[in-house]
This record gives structure tokens, C-alpha cells and sequence, in this order.
């Protein structure tokens, strides 16, 4: 199958509801594994570390989106990116739920002192605020009401969200001095925001001289 191809197959009226079931995939897991008993011995620290490893992995699919339409030609992606976007705030919802249920017990004054307590929760419940705007801003009307140029400024937090999201399982493995998942999920975190440290640098430089070029009648 050739690019067009694979680009009319991605913009398939199916495409998009079949990504959605993908995934939940991860959430029908954990509640097959809750009615049959195979959440292991701690179920709390499996549904944690569980909805916590997920919100960073689609994160990391979000930020792989517009590079692999680039380098690939695939620019049907795009119309997914929005979508796996609202996964990672879903998943987010999730892991903070699991904390301060399985953890906190919905106690509002726990959760408050643990996050006084905890570097690793204060970081991580961080990263979770910093998501709230994001998707509640993720649709067309407030593109519209915001204007494109503040919509695209806004969502640059994402970026500070992947490295609150990577400090906050590095102090979570840290105790335990399980290091190489962190430095898997970092690599791949330095590869997509480092090509976009690139790709900016690419777009200046070829500004500048554009710029040099009417300047001087070249």
C-alpha cells in the first residue's frame, strides 16, 4: 500500500473509533483483572503504577504525533492527536484517583499533607493541574474564542507536563533504585522534544535568511 493509501486508510470513518477502543484497552485490563482477583498481591500498587505508566506512554504518543507526520508523510495522524491527547488527561484523572482513593482514602487534609510531604506526589499532582487547561481547552470553540497564536502558547505546557511526568517516576523509582525504565522514558522524551529544539532552530535559521536575502538584494 502507498502513502495515499495508508493516509486515506487512517482518515477511514472507522480509523478513529477503533483508536478509541484501542485505547481503553488498558482500563478493560484492570477491571478484568479486579472481578478476576489477577491484580496481584496489591492491587492498589498495581492500578497506581499502572494508570501512572499509561498517562506517560500516551504522552509520549501525543509529542510522537507531529514528528512521525513529518519524517513519515502521514499527515492523517493529525487528526488524531487531539483524541490521544484527551487519553492522556484520562488516564491522569485515573492515577490521581487511584492515589487519593487507594492511598488517601479521599481524605482532602491527607492528600494536602502528603503533597507538603511527598516531593514525588507534589510534582506529579503538578503535572496533573497543568493538564487541566489543556483539556479543557482541547476543542474548536476555544481555539476560536482564544485565538490561534494563545491556543498554541497555552499547549506548549505540555512540555513542561512530560518533564514534571519524568521527575515524578524518577523519585518514584528512585527509592528503589530502578533506573531503567526512567532512562527508557527519558531517551524517548530527549528524542521528541529534541527535534523540536531542532525543527525550531531550522525554521529561524531559514527566517533569518530569508530576512538576510531581501536585506541585501540577494
Amino acid at each position: 500500500m502507498d502513502l495515499a493509501g495508508v493516509n486515506r486508510l487512517l482518515l477511514h470513518r472507522a480509523a478513529k473509533p477503533g483508536l478509541w477502543l484501542l485505547c481503553l484497552l488498558p482500563l478493560a485490563g484492570w477491571i478484568w483483572g479486579g472481578v478476576q482477583g489477577g491484580l496481584g498481591a496489591n492491587p492498589a500498587e498495581t492500578l497506581l503504577r499502572g494508570t501512572g505508566e499509561w498517562t506517560l506512554r500516551f504522552l509520549c504518543v501525543v509529542l510522537a504525533v507531529t514528528p512521525l507526520r513529518q519524517w513519515s508523510g502521514l499527515h492523517a495522524l493529525a487528526r488524531w492527536r487531539r483524541m490521544l491527547g484527551l487519553f492522556v488527561f484520562f488516564y491522569a484523572v485515573l492515577h490521581f484517583l487511584a492515589y487519593a482513593w487507594l492511598d488517601m482514602g479521599f481524605d482532602p487534609a491527607a492528600v494536602v499533607h502528603d503533597l507538603g510531604k511527598r516531593p514525588f506526589a507534589l510534582v506529579g499532582f503538578l503535572a496533573f493541574v497543568l493538564l487541566v487547561p489543556l483539556a479543557a481547552t482541547s476543542f474548536n470553540r476555544a481555539i476560536k474564542a482564544m485565538g490561534a497564536a494563545r491556543w498554541q502558547r497555552l499547549h506548549r505546557l505540555v512540555y513542561a507536563i512530560a518533564g514534571l511526568g519524568l521527575l515524578h517516576l524518577f523519585w518514584m523509582r528512585a527509592s528503589k533504585q530502578r533506573y531503567g525504565e526512567v532512562l527508557v522514558y527519558a531517551a524517548v522524551l530527549g528524542v521528541l522534544l529534541g527535534w523540536r529544539v531542532w525543527r525550531a532552530w531550522q525554521v529561524a535559521r531559514a527566517a533569518s535568511a530569508s530576512q538576510h536575502s531581501r536585506v541585501t538584494g540577494g
